[in-house]
């Protein structure tokens, strides 16, 4: 379900662009803050031609080694701080990573001629609280603990957790799919106004919405992806971006039969979806959430790597995907 009212008319074009945590915190790194801020200008100078090619622009970042962070800080205070939950967790990298994006985008803007400014919004993104994910939670979050730890925070806390590949057990929460992103309103408006928006970072906040109306954060991780696809497709966004760790989508990947695609229509990446393609770790989310923002009325989804942007708007690269013309 997509909500695509009210229309939206932008003076210029609007692009969406979704890229990973890891570009901020890659695994090399300590995780420092200073090694992060380098981090968000080397992303914020790879999007910039984005902006050359005319567009306005929304951001929406992944948060998966920031909030993983949040939490082994959380659990290493526990004797002295009440653990906070995920979805506050979520609330809190999406404010201190926009943070960064916004330091780097005031410091590299104006280098590079533009002048903009930029808005994070702490973005609530619904899900439907009985999506089958919350049935069997799946996604593994935050620290590993020795398994007579977790049996004890299993019964004092009602965690799910799962042991993790001899590394120890985590605590597994559910990723449903998202529903609605709640202040789409809010994020046009300050497009029209030519500002770069921030928004839905990790996927968002995830919230449902009772009977009584009543909104509430539950404990679950939304895919970027997904989240991006949506605000995209509620936005009427002309362009989806999706920056993945590959040139281009390719079929029989890392086989010696392997061929790069370089514009395929949704009809046909749904084909090759369904045939496994396109595995469930690592492309499959984004080729399906592509999917999802052309059959919402979306217009063009490009799939490329950061380094590649700028010749993948040039069109001498990348994965278009499109609706079929006939």
């Amino acid at each position: 379900m997509i909500n695509r009212t009210p229309f939206f008319s932008f003076v210029r074009p609007l692009a969406v662009v979704a890229f990973g945590g890891n570009a901020l915190l890659p695994p090399e790194d300590s995780g420092t803050t200073e090694e992060q801020l380098v981090r968000a200008r080397e992303a914020v100078r790879k999007l910039l031609p984005i902006l050359g090619k005319g567009y306005e622009l929304v951001v929406v970042h992944g948060n998966g080694p920031q909030v993983g962070n949040v939490l082994i800080q959380a659990e290493a205070a526990a004797d002295r701080v009440p653990r906070q939950p995920l979805d506050f967790c979520v609330a809190q990298t999406e404010g201190s990573i926009g943070f960064l994006l916004e330091l780097a985008f005031g410091n590299e803007l104006s280098k590079a001629g533009f002048r903009k400014e930029i808005v994070t919004i702490v973005t609530q993104v619904q899900v439907d609280a009985a999506d089958p994910a919350f049935d069997k939670p799946t996604k593994p979050v935050g620290p590993f603990f020795p398994k007579d730890k977790a049996a004890r925070l299993m019964d004092e806390m009602g965690w799910s957790m799962v042991e993790d590949s001899g590394r120890g057990w985590r605590k597994v929460v559910a990723s449903p799919r998202p529903v609605a992103i709640r202040g789409v309103d809010v994020m046009a408006a300050l497009v029209n106004r030519g500002h770069i928006v921030i928004a839905a970072g990790g996927g968002g906040v995830p919230v449902v919405v009772t009977e009584e109306g009543e909104i509430r954060g539950v404990e679950a991780v939304i895919d970027k992806d997904y989240a991006a696809s949506m605000l995209a497709a509620s936005l009427q966004a002309d362009l989806f971006i999706v920056l993945t760790g590959v040139e281009r989508v390719a079929r029989d990947f890392g086989k010696p039969t392997q061929r790069e695609l370089p514009e395929i229509s949704a009809r046909e990446a749904k084909a090759l979806l369904a045939e496994g393609q396109f595995p469930a770790g690592s492309m499959g989310p984004k080729v399906d959430a592509a999917i999802r923002y052309i059959e919402a009325g979306g217009r063009e989804v490009l799939i490329t790597r950061a380094e590649s942007l700028a010749e993948a708007l040039e069109g001498r690269t990348g994965t278009r995907i499109r609706e079929a013309t006939a």
